[in-house]
């Protein structure tokens, strides 16, 4: 039985074919990385117009590379939200196209939920199915959540964060120091080379729910942090070798970057870890998980990576596959089955949701 994903909620297109819940058959992803990045973030208005463009060839591209047939699909899937509401709307447009055209029932998937599913699917192709109660801690450039994850996939969401996201931290952080867009990575790749005691970052405490996150005062931390030294040339020199080199090496940034803005990057980089690690400590240890998904962009950090196994924690620790962390239609496909199984279809009246939660 094979499902269709479709996902258009920021600047990925992107298309995927799973068969039976776990094995992909076909994932087709186009970013729109060089048209955002110059400048310094997503453009809401050139994310939808590039996913006009490419829906229809990433769509053909996925069927044709799984050798399948519109006709012989099981269901189409298709991110309904969060995200970008004009990104949404190319994605589900589009599926609602092709769910009318074919025959083929529709299938409306959160995006978050997805998030999850990617890591439930490659779980159990490799033959270690999750254990429940789990905690999913989803983090990326645009959400930073915790939930309790049940059988049959039941949500109860824990705490969230009430600012910027950590991936979006890490994005602002970057680029108030000229390493440009998306520059999470960037940092991931510097951060080794500087001192994370370095700079001692602090977090406020929360009031209310304490397993909510605030990643907003880091940021301040940092631009304090700028202000209070002269980094006007330091930075433009990481800004020119952007203009003249669009992907910089990490040797190539660290030939601009001195060893104290090093030890600030692997200082900040710390601190978030730091945080999102414990208050998913505390959240598992309240629930009584017994497996923690970590999901989204951010799985990608390698810190994040090694952190959650240098960790002495009670219970095993999933994270999806590179591919498999940042957007793709995968794990939108991957959602869809158990949907299919309870029968929840969805009409071609479904809308796009920019703010929808899972739970």
């Amino acid at each position: 039985m094979r499902i269709l994903g479709i996902e258009s909620s920021c600047d990925e297109t992107a298309a995927a074919v799973v068969e039976d819940g776990v094995s992909v058959r076909a994932s087709v992803v186009a970013s729109q990385m060089s048209t955002h990045g110059k400048y310094g973030g997503v453009v809401p208005e050139l994310a939808s117009r590039e996913h006009l463009r490419a829906i229809v060839p990433v769509v053909r591209e996925a069927l044709e590379r799984s050798g399948t047939g519109l006709t012989e699909l099981a269901a189409i899937a298709v991110t309904v939200g969060p995200g970008l509401v004009g990104s949404l709307l190319v994605g589900l447009t589009y599926a609602k196209s092709l769910s009318f055209a074919s025959g083929v029932p529709l299938i409306g998937v959160n995006h978050i939920e997805g998030h999850i599913h990617a890591v439930i699917m490659e779980a159990k192709r490799e033959g270690r199915p999750l254990e429940y109660p789990a905690l999913a801690l989803v983090v990326s450039g645009g959400h930073t959540h915790l939930f309790e994850v049940s059988e049959g996939f039941r949500y109860r969401v824990l705490g969230k964060t009430r600012d910027d996201a950590a991936g979006e931290a890490f994005d602002k952080v970057a680029k108030l120091l000229g390493f440009g867009y998306p520059g999470g990575p960037v940092i991931d790749r510097l951060a080794p080379f500087g001192d994370p005691a370095a700079v001692r970052f602090t977090f406020a405490k929360m009031k209310g729910n304490t397993l909510d996150f605030s990643f907003s005062g880091l940021k301040t931390a940092v631009l304090r942090w700028v202000e209070s030294r002269d980094l006007k040339a330091e930075i433009e020199r990481r800004r020119e070798l952007l203009r003249s080199t669009p992907s910089p090496s990490p040797e190539q940034w660290l030939a601009v970057t001195p060893k104290a803005t090093l030890d600030l990057l692997a200082s900040f980089q710390h601190a978030v870890i730091t945080e999102l690690l414990k208050r998913a400590g505390v959240a598992a240890g309240q629930i009584g998980a017994r497996t923690l998904i970590v999901s989204g962009g951010v799985a990608c950090n390698s810190g994040l990576r090694a952190a959650s196994q240098a960790v002495a924690l009670e219970f095993p620790v999933y994270f999806p596959s590179f591919g498999l962390s940042t957007d793709n239609a995968a794990m939108i496909a991957a959602a869809a089955f158990p949907k299919w199984e309870r029968g929840e279809f969805d009409g071609l009246e479904i809308a796009a949701q920019a703010n929808l939660a899972l739970a």
